[in-house]
């Protein structure tokens, strides 16, 4: 263009633009101070470019050079920068997108060969030409000339050197650049061409309030021949990015569909905006001319258009050409990226050149990242556009460029990433301040986000169908919130600079949440309950690919464990047992810690997570249902007795009290309507489930590991692998099973569940294995609520636990030795939790007894004695107890029932009476309902083993008890007293007195016999002639008995009142008995005297009674067992001789 060389062009140029636009009131320059904080990918600066930014200019031309610089530099390295891949978009180069169009559009692209530019004509040729020569043809005809390549380059940036064409009103003139041209040293080449092109159209969009290019005219519609046929900036044939646009060719401006978040309007927008419009009309102009867009110098120029437009948009994100932006303010970028108007590519292309330079890279998107996630946090679930800024949250975290991803290494950089606990509140902290805990925040909790409630749940009389449509729409969202949750935490973890950061975060959001785990966390310290669903949810994801045979079985015990369980409960140790077993381990020279890896932690962080998510949030569950169905109970009970207050001074208070309580009420349902919503999601709870199948197979890995299964009975020693587990591991797993099959049984259809079958059965058949007897009982309670009596839905299962190769041989001696054992256990309430586990086991037993394997064990246990013995003993003793409270509370309830309706009696009590006897009404209907449903159990289970199973019953230290327990029994309900049994609604308390009177006396039947005839006899207390005789009327007239059973009762009824006719005869008389003849507890004439190890000597029936419920010396309480009982030969003989003796003399 002149003689200058390159350099003094560059120069010249520069001076030249940095005046025109000094000297214009409307166009200065960004100053050198505020381009000095920002950085571009480094390189080595050229001699000339050093020179030129010390050369006496105005101030301006410094910072011009920086800016082309820049632009050069990143130019030149985009060549060789590492390819970006998007792989849940699949991103395609500008050139696959024209070869693939080409080969779509052959046929329309024949008048494109018709060259309008160069007027030469697309010939056909002799096949017999040479192949070479025929290439060098076609190559000149697509070639484009000088006048091609700038008249493109005018239509993408849509200016004009020419004042002839920016008369024409579609264009912007560039008068600094027409001037250049006159010159005749304008630029050095196209890339120069289009560098100063752009900086000053930026510098015309910095200075105008309005963007000029707006207002232009529209091109005329082009023919197919030139523009082509698709009418979309950045289309391909390949489905769009989400991070992609689809502006049209028609379209003035770019749409902004993401309605919450708008681009503001200011200089830098407009800037953006047109370099996005500029790489999309580039699309256009290869399709226009596809065969030439791809031959130089066209695809160059197109190729360097698209560059630079993504390096000037980085420099304006940095603030080059204005001011840095405030950290305050969203970044520009980020509503182009939640409205997914980006042209294809350009965000790829953006991450690659700024990612040469880390400080480039932070600056640009560190803000698009923290702008996403105040954008998130200030959305509410009921808004459908909180999809948005995770999708695209998830995208970028997935580019990779190489093998990396660099908006990962971003964002573990963050200050934000993983902040310092700054108070008590750490797993709050780590929700609402963290970067992560924006986006796993979101929530349908109605404790998280009230506006979910008022937009779903406001209309309280919303029926049953409504509510479950909502819960599924509402499911349906949190599953697609929860799979973009998990595509952004998996991003993180599989790129290798990132995964100890991101497990460290796991490890941060479970550890400090401990507090969840209590039974009244304070809600204010912890992570909302949506935040800790959703990260359980992803961290299911994770785990569900993970073998159990790659879990380090010691990492709950690693000096490197990521899981703090020093405070936790053992399974079977004390926490100081478990201290000095891991010291031993670390002592032990031979003994390695590996290094733990991905599969482990994410196995035990997940277990950790279950037990700070799930369980909680199920307890809270239920907690609320408790609350609503007692403030129901409340109301309905003061609005009953509205008669008897409703004219004294506390009707107000009552009134309020009815106003505030269904106002909770109402509360509380709207709570638990949002719970259903979150909790009561069947792939929610079929993942934890599945989760938990897992933790029961490598827990009976650890006991047995056998390939082919456990084997019971379990080793004698407890393996403290096993022992030091926390016991939370097996209570989850009890709680969450007992959750699962009460609210949705239906999960347990589709998960694999052998592993918790044989789970349940080996350590219910192995309590020693476990310190907390309540442990073994909530697992006992897991097999009693899949009972089909108690849930029909899970017969199947239940079927699969009772058929279960190891359940049959094990499972009922294992049940009768825990029914004895659970009689003491520690607990304050230990004799009232007693009886609710002992029903549990009744009802077991029943469904049992049905099965032909399980009765012939019941009877072959019974026939081996002791055990079966002291099982009938506890048996005995709770039928006693609970017999005697229900016939109490009956009693209570006719008194209270008959004073009431004795309204003249009742209205002489005073008001405070009135209502004490009220409250002791339904204290006592609640109490008789529980005592009636236990007592009723165990007398049934009397009923069908005694008719199969005899000789237990019968030996001295129980014969005895029973016959009198059974006689006392049988007298309240047949004797002078029955009728104050008679209460209205016997329904309401399962009192059914026909049914328990059949029962008793089935069992005298089933037990009909001398030897038990004898022991009725023996019962002085409640027998009596007129007692049997009482009973043989009453079943007569209820025609409970058949005519036989009556006879057979009454046959017995004889045996007896002849062995008590005579016992009278042979009567001896106890004031001559001798005191070394006398059992010292019961002062009773011995007949088979023993020796105690504390020297004294009592009636073996008598002391074996005693030891039946208590293993220990009744003179001094040390243990004692039966076969410390020593005979005394010597003294028996004595006493039979004195028996003879005395019969002799009477006769």
């Amino acid at each position: 263009m002149s003689g200058l060389n390159p350099d003094e062009v560059r120069r010249k140029r520069l001076a030249r633009l940095a005046g025109g636009n000094a000297a214009s009131s409307s166009t200065s320059l960004p100053n050198s101070e505020q381009t000095s904080s920002v950085s571009m990918p480094q390189v080595p600066q050229t001699e000339s470019a050093s020179q030129s930014s010390t050369q006496p200019t105005d101030d301006n031309v410094p910072m011009l050079e920086i800016v082309r610089e820049s632009v050069d530099s990143s130019a030149s390295m985009e060549s060789a920068a590492p390819t970006a891949s998007l792989s849940s978009a699949g991103s395609m180069t500008s050139e696959l997108q024209s070869m693939e169009i080409d080969a779509a559009g052959e046929k329309t692209a024949v008048q494109a060969q018709m060259d309008a530019d160069s007027g030469i004509e697309t010939m056909e040729v002799d096949d017999t030409e040479p192949n070479e020569s025929k290439r060098k043809r076609q190559s000149s005809i697509n070639e484009a000339t000088e006048e091609h390549v700038q008249n493109s380059i005018r239509r993408v940036f849509r200016v004009s050197w020419n004042n002839a064409e920016a008369s024409q009103g579609n264009t912007i003139a560039l008068p600094e650049l027409a001037e250049a041209a006159k010159s005749g040293d304008g630029w050095l080449d196209h890339k120069d061409l289009i560098s100063q092109l752009l900086l000053e159209v930026l510098m015309i969009l910095k200075n105008k309030q309005e963007n000029p290019f707006t207002t232009l005219k529209l091109e005329p519609p082009s023919s197919p021949s030139k523009y082509g046929s698709p009418s979309k900036y950045g289309a391909s044939p390949k489905s769009p990015s989400p991070l992609s646009s689809c502006m049209t060719s028609q379209q003035t401006s770019r749409e902004f569909t993401y309605k919450k978040v708008q681009p503001e309007k200011c200089a830098e927008v407009n800037m953006i905006t047109y370099l996005m419009d500029c790489y999309d009309r580039v699309s256009v102009e290869e399709r226009s001319a596809p065969k030439r867009s791809k031959t130089p110098p066209l695809s160059d120029v197109l190729a360097d258009i698209r560059c630079q437009c993504v390096c000037h948009t980085a420099l304006v994100l940095q603030g080059v050409f204005t001011q840095i932006r405030s950290p305050a303010k969203l970044s520009v970028l980020v509503p182009y990226l939640l409205s997914h108007n980006l042209p294809r590519d350009f965000l790829i292309q953006l991450m690659t050149i700024t990612y040469q330079d880390k400080d480039s890279f932070r600056a640009v998107f560190e803000p698009v990242l923290q702008g996403l996630a105040s954008v998130m946090r200030s959305i509410s679930f009921d808004n459908p556009e909180f999809r948005q800024p995770l999708i695209v949250f998830s995208e970028l975290c997935d580019v990779k460029i190489s093998n990396t991803r660099p908006i990962c290494n971003l964002i573990t950089k963050l200050d934000n990433w993983l902040p310092d606990s700054l108070s008590p509140a750490a797993g709050l902290e780590i929700e609402r301040l963290s970067i992560l805990g924006a986006f796993f925040g979101i929530s349908v909790f109605a404790e998280d986000d009230t506006s979910v409630v008022d937009a779903y749940f406001s209309n309280p009389e919303m029926t049953a169908d409504s509510a479950r449509m909502i819960n599924k729409s509402l499911q349906q969202a949190m599953e697609f919130a929860r799979g973009e949750q998990f595509k952004i935490l998996h991003s993180i973890l599989v790129n290798s600079e990132t995964r100890d950061a991101a497990m460290s975060f796991i490890a941060a959001a479970t550890c400090r949440n401990h507090k969840r785990s209590q039974l009244q966390a304070d809600e204010r310290l912890v992570s909302g309950d949506g935040f800790m669903l959703n990260f359980l949810t992803v961290l299911q994801q994770l785990a569900v690919k993970v073998k159990l045979d790659k879990v380090d079985l010691c990492y709950l015990n690693h000096p490197k464990s990521r899981i703090d369980i020093k405070e936790e409960t053992r399974l079977k140790c004390s926490s100081q047992e478990a201290n000095n077993w891991i010291d031993t381990m670390k002592a032990n020279p031979t003994h390695s810690w590996p290094d733990p890896k991905f599969p482990t932690e994410c196995f035990f962080l997940t277990l950790h997570c279950h037990h700070l998510a799930v369980l909680p949030i199920a307890r809270k569950y239920q907690r609320r249902l408790r609350a609503i169905r007692d403030l129901s109970r409340m109301v309905d009970e003061i609005q009953s007795a509205e008669p008897q207050w409703a004219n004294t001074p506390v009707a107000m208070r009552n009134k309020e009290l009815i106003k505030r309580w269904k106002s909770q009420v109402q509360r509380l349902q709207k709570g638990k309507l949002c719970a259903d919503a979150a909790l009561m999601d069947e792939s929610l709870l079929r993942r934890c489930l599945q989760f938990y199948s897992s933790l029961a197979q490598f827990i009976l890995n650890i006991v047995d590991s056998k390939p082919s299964g456990p084997t019971l009975p379990l080793a004698t020693d407890v393996p403290m692998l096993f022992s030091a587990l926390p016991e939370y591991t097996v209570d989850d797993m009890a709680d969450f099973l007992l959750f699962a099959i009460q609210y949705m049984p239906s999960i347990l259809a589709d998960v694999n569940l052998d592993p918790i079958i044989t789970f349940l059965i080996v350590f219910i058949c192995s309590p020693t294995y476990i310190s907390n007897p309540y442990l073994v009982a909530k697992l006992i309670e897991v097999v009693f609520v899949i009972n089909p009596n108690v849930q029909p839905r899970t017969e199947k299962l239940n079927n699969m636990v009772m058929l279960h190769d190891l359940a049959l041989d094990n499972l009922a001696p294992a049940l009768m030795i825990f029914y004895t054992d659970i009689e003491t256990t520690g607990s304050s309430n230990e004799f009232y939790d007693k009886f609710t586990i002992r029903y549990h086991i009744s009802i077991i037993f029943k469904t049992m007894w049905e099965m032909p394997s399980h009765r012939s064990r019941f009877i072959s246990e019974a026939k081996s004695g002791k055990q079966f013995v002291k099982f009938v003993n506890m048996l005995m003793n709770d039928t006693t107890f609970l017999l005697d409270e229900s016939l109490d509370t009956l009693k209570s309830i006719h008194e209270i029932q008959e004073l009431m309706e004795n309204k003249e009696e009742f209205n002489k009590l005073s008001r405070e009476q009135q209502q004490s006897k009220q409250k002791q009404l339904s204290t006592d209907e609640r109490q008789c309902r529980s005592y009636l449903t236990l007592a009723s159990e165990t007398v049934e289970m009397f009923h069908y083993l005694t008719k199969c199973i005899v000789d237990p019953f019968l030996i001295p230290e129980l014969s005895h008890r029973l016959a009198a327990m059974l006689n006392f029994n049988l007298r309240s309900l047949c004797g002078p007293k029955c009728k104050n049994l008679k209460v209205k609604n016997p329904e309401k308390y399962g009192w059914e007195p026909k049914k328990l009177l059949n029962h008793l006396t089935d069992i005298y039947l089933h037990l009909d016999c001398d030897k038990f005839a004898q022991a009725i006899a023996s019962d002085e207390r409640s027998y009596s002639k007129e007692l049997f005789d009482d009973a043989i009327a009453r079943m007569t007239k209820a025609r409970i008995k058949t005519n036989q059973e009556i006879e057979q009762f009454r046959a017995l009824q004889e045996k007896v009142q002849n062995l008590v006719l005579k016992k009278m005869r042979t009567e001896v008389d106890h004031e001559n008995i001798p005191d070394e003849f006398k059992d010292p507890l019961m002062d009773t004439l011995m007949n088979d005297p023993v020796l105690l190890p504390s020297g004294m000597i009592m009636d073996r029936p008598i002391i074996l009674r005693h030891l039946l419920n208590s293993q220990t010396d009744p003179f001094n309480r040390e243990n004692l067992t039966e076969e410390e009982l020593i005979p005394v030969p010597d003294l028996k003989e004595k006493i039979s001789k004195w028996r003879r003796e005395q019969e002799e003399s009477m006769q």
